[in-house]
């Protein structure tokens, strides 16, 4: 089974309500689609998301990677022998990690449609006794005003999710802590609160005000990346002083940036994206690295489609180190490109058997995508 082909197309989809953090605002998802062909007729897909002020990727800088440097080096190549392919597609450039991860999904794709598995089997996680897989996602709440960051929290809570993930981080940190007590006054103490500051606090700052929280038993889950995500020993330091348990998120791309922070014990957990770590092949690497050391792991996503969340939540049901889900981003998108993959019921996500990702259609034209190369 061999790569004969490797073709991109653009999407946009507009957000029902704007995505508001410490590092961006956005109303609408963009990705790059990827569709690699294979010479037995199978075609893998994959999502690359463009996220400059993470990753530092545009469309067009994606699609050009893809196109230009990836494609050139991984044609002809025998898909069967993935872990060659794997380690030359990660060779192709530095960074770039999105475009990678989009490669990365499609050729994890094509595998196990030919192995006839559902991905996360391949990837050997195990299948529920006559029964589909289900994890459960959290809901984000952006930064807003305290007002309508608790309405919008309610609204969430209402609709059956358990697991709140509340952006702060964008201004006045005595404001964040005011947006914390006034959600958890909202919806009571039941549902889980997990705060991104998404690297919008200083080491001390972040201490005083998560301290002032558990003081004020508003009762956090986690914190998400409170500091800067250069800052590892500032990240340390906030680990050491605090209670509640503390991630990492944008500190966390490369394997050698997990070995650092689990080397230095500078965070309790990590958040796995796979346009961070370049897609499957380097997360599973980071999440065995954190195993090893005793850290569990959550695995997110930016503001993506089905398609990526699918490939994404096919990787974390795998792994039993992965014990938290952040995969709310297709409920924002007003539509779904997609037909097939995860299906959502309220915090649900049911994760198909079908081979591969289980993706049997694109919207954009309505065929059958792995007959429309035939």
């Amino acid at each position: 089974m061999f790569i004969t082909d490797i073709q991109t197309s653009h999407q946009t989809v507009l957000l029902k309500k704007p995505f508001k953090t410490a590092l961006r605002t956005t109303d609408h998802a963009q990705a790059v689609i990827v569709q690699v062909f294979a010479s037995n007729g199978m075609i893998g897909l994959g999502e690359a998301v463009p996220t400059l002020a993470i990753t530092g990727e545009n469309v067009e800088g994606i699609e050009a990677t893809i196109l230009q440097i990836i494609k050139p080096a991984l044609l002809g190549r025998n898909i069967l022998n993935y872990e060659s392919i794997f380690h030359l597609l990660h060779k192709t450039s530095v960074r770039n990690t999105s475009a990678k991860a989009a490669v990365d999904m499609a050729i994890y794709d094509l595998l196990a449609q030919f192995h006839h598995l559902p991905l996360y089997q391949f990837l050997g996680g195990e299948a529920p006794e006559g029964d589909e897989l289900q994890i459960e996602t959290d809901y984000t709440v952006s930064v807003n005003s305290p007002e309508e960051m608790s309405e919008d929290a309610l609204e969430y809570v209402s609709e059956g999710f358990r697991i709140l993930k509340v952006k702060v981080g964008k201004d006045d940190i005595e404001k964040d802590i005011l947006r914390i007590k006034g959600i958890r006054d909202q919806i009571g103490p039941s549902v889980k609160i997990r705060v991104d500051a998404n690297q919008g606090w200083q080491a001390k700052e972040a201490i005083r005000a998560i301290t002032t929280m558990e003081d004020m038993g508003l009762n956090l889950d986690i914190v998400e990346q409170p500091v800067a995500a250069h800052d590892i020993s500032g990240l340390k330091r906030v680990t050491e002083n605090v209670l509640t348990p503390i991630m990492a998120d944008e500190a966390v791309f490369s394997t050698l940036d997990a070995f650092e922070v689990l080397k230095q014990r500078a965070a309790d957990f990590i958040n796995i994206k796979l346009m961070k770590s370049g897609g499957i092949y380097k997360a599973s690497i980071i999440n065995h690295f954190a195993e090893e050391c005793g850290v569990q792991c959550m695995v997110g996503s930016m503001i993506e489609s089905h398609l990526a969340v699918t490939a994404a939540a096919h990787f974390a049901a795998s792994k039993r180190n992965i014990t938290r889900y952040d995969f709310d981003a297709p409920l924002m998108l007003v539509e779904k490109v997609i037909e097939g993959g995860i299906t959502y019921n309220s915090n649900m996500i049911t994760i198909s058997n079908e081979p591969g990702l289980g993706i049997r259609s694109m919207k954009e034209d309505r065929r059958t995508v792995r007959e429309a190369h035939k």
